[in-house]
């Protein structure tokens, strides 16, 4: 056991969030800034986001609509991502796939701010919906890129120790950069337009921090520790070679997959459906909020809708990240501990129950406001340990030809679904927005029933391999 004594005053201090062994200190602190960095630059962009597609109008179709079509449309483009990103991930190494990856995405940060709406130029024609089907790629090529980079410097017990302490970080920084876009464009210190330059400055900070980490690190002995299970490697590429068809069928033909699959489709449908409503409101208020202050002319009716969708969903994340690193540092070990697997599962569709039904009765923004950024602050971060307690009782071959296809197909068929459901609501029922509520109940009673049959098959998968 290592003396308190070799430890810096900072690993002292990190002893309050995890354990920590000498010298480990400065490379969590720099990597817990670094991913504090990214999600601060992510949610400079992700508000933006939101506001210009706002005022991207597509002719014969709601604003609603083009939201919940651009989603689906950036859920497929992802699978090809995310196939391209493997390959350069082959070609170089991990530094400077991160290095170029970031500066790729900073040089379109770059266009993007000079193509912004009534800026440079008019309102270019489907320019937010490109802007909006680019957030979906910056989060592969930096957001998840990180983890995967984190998950390569920490590859033995340390990364059980020093991963939750560096979650802290990110969900730290999705928090503080909702709160300064708000902050920011509520008081006009900062021009909307302005943002994306902003957050491109975290970004160079983060380059610069990842490559001190890289030359910190020990190649020797990671590269000792990843020699030594040759074989154990090799059995196991095989089945992650496999495609994501071939996972499917296997999905088809395990129960258990079979119910994960479902709950994944409910989780991601519902909450897809949630997030299209939640827009629909928001535009629905600024419309009436405009014709109260007299805001007719074209120019300054777009660029009120912009700022005042941009400024929402800037506080609306601040708020449920807020909420989901309170939830993750206090509630979702202790849940786990006492509840089991059913507790931390099954929570959030019941929040989800709760918050429908609500919205159903009250479709107003201040209500739904509070209900999404519930349900939304629960998925971050209960839901989202439910879905790695998941897979462990599982075989291999389950883990590494299932989860794959859930996590992409079936992901994503989520969202093809919510897209249908605007395609089927607007334009064959005319739905209100209550009665779109009122199908999201429906849909959730649907998942608690296959949540429930999913706990009983975990319950059976992990007296097997008891």
């Amino acid at each position: 056991m290592i003396r308190k004594t070799h430890l810096s005053t900072s690993e002292r201090l990190l002893c309050l969030f995890t354990e920590v062994k000498p010298g480990e200190g400065a490379t969590a602190l720099m990597m817990f800034a670094n991913v504090f960095l990214i999600l601060l630059a992510y949610y400079f962009i992700k508000p933006l986001r939101e506001g210009w597609i706002a005022v991207s109008d597509v002719e014969g179709l709601s604003k609603m609509e083009v939201k919940a079509y651009s989603s689906f449309a950036q859920s497929i483009i992802l699978l090809f991502i995310v196939g391209w990103y493997a390959r350069l991930a082959d070609r170089w190494d991990r530094a400077t796939l991160f290095t170029r990856a970031t500066l790729f995405c900073i040089s379109n940060m770059v266009i993007f701010w000079f193509l912004q709406p009534n800026f440079f130029f008019d309102n270019l024609p489907l320019s937010g919906i490109v802007y909006y089907l680019w957030v979906g790629m910056f989060g592969v090529f930096v957001v998840a890129q990180f983890w995967t980079f984190c998950a390569d410097v920490y590859t033995d017990e340390r990364g059980k120790r020093m991963l939750p302490f560096i979650a802290i970080g990110a969900t730290s920084g999705a928090a503080a950069g909702s709160w300064i876009v708000d902050l920011l464009v509520s008081s006009g210190a900062v021009p909307t337009e302005a943002l994306l330059l902003v957050a491109t400055a975290p970004l160079f900070v983060s380059i610069l921090l990842l490559r001190i980490v890289e030359r910190r690190e020990d190649h020797r002995g990671r590269a000792a520790e990843a020699a030594a299970p040759d074989e154990e490697s090799a059995t196991e590429a095989e089945p992650e070679q496999a495609s994501i068809w071939n996972g499917a069928k296997l999905v088809l033909l395990s129960r258990f997959l079979l119910l994960a699959a479902l709950v994944t489709i409910f989780t991601n449908w519902v909450n897809t459906n949630g997030e299209n409503l939640l827009f629909r409101v928001i535009q629905e208020t600024l419309s009436v909020q405009a014709q109260e202050q007299g805001i007719a002319d074209g120019a300054a009716m777009l660029e009120f809708t912009r700022d005042g969708t941009t400024a929402f969903y800037g506080n609306f994340y601040f708020w449920v990240n807020i909420m989901a690193l309170l939830l993750q540092a206090f509630v979702a070990s202790r849940l786990l501990k006492y509840g089991g697997f059913a507790a931390i599962l099954l929570i959030l569709p019941v929040i989800a129950l709760t918050s429908y039904t609500v919205m159903a009765l009250l479709p107003v923004l201040a209500v739904i406001k509070v209900m999404k950024i519930a349900e939304n602050a629960t998925d971050y971060s209960l839901n989202n340990t439910s879905r790695h307690v998941l897979w462990l009782p599982v075989s291999s071959a389950m883990k590494f030809r299932g989860k794959p296809a859930i996590d992409t197909l079936y992901v994503r068929l989520g969202d093809g679904f919510a897209a249908v459901t605007v395609l089927v609501g607007v334009h064959l029922l005319a739905l209100t927005t209550g009665a779109f509520f009122v199908f999201n109940v429906f849909l959730v009673l649907c998942w608690l029933v296959a949540g429930v049959l999913l706990v009983r098959e975990h319950r059976r998968a992990s007296a097997t391999v008891s």
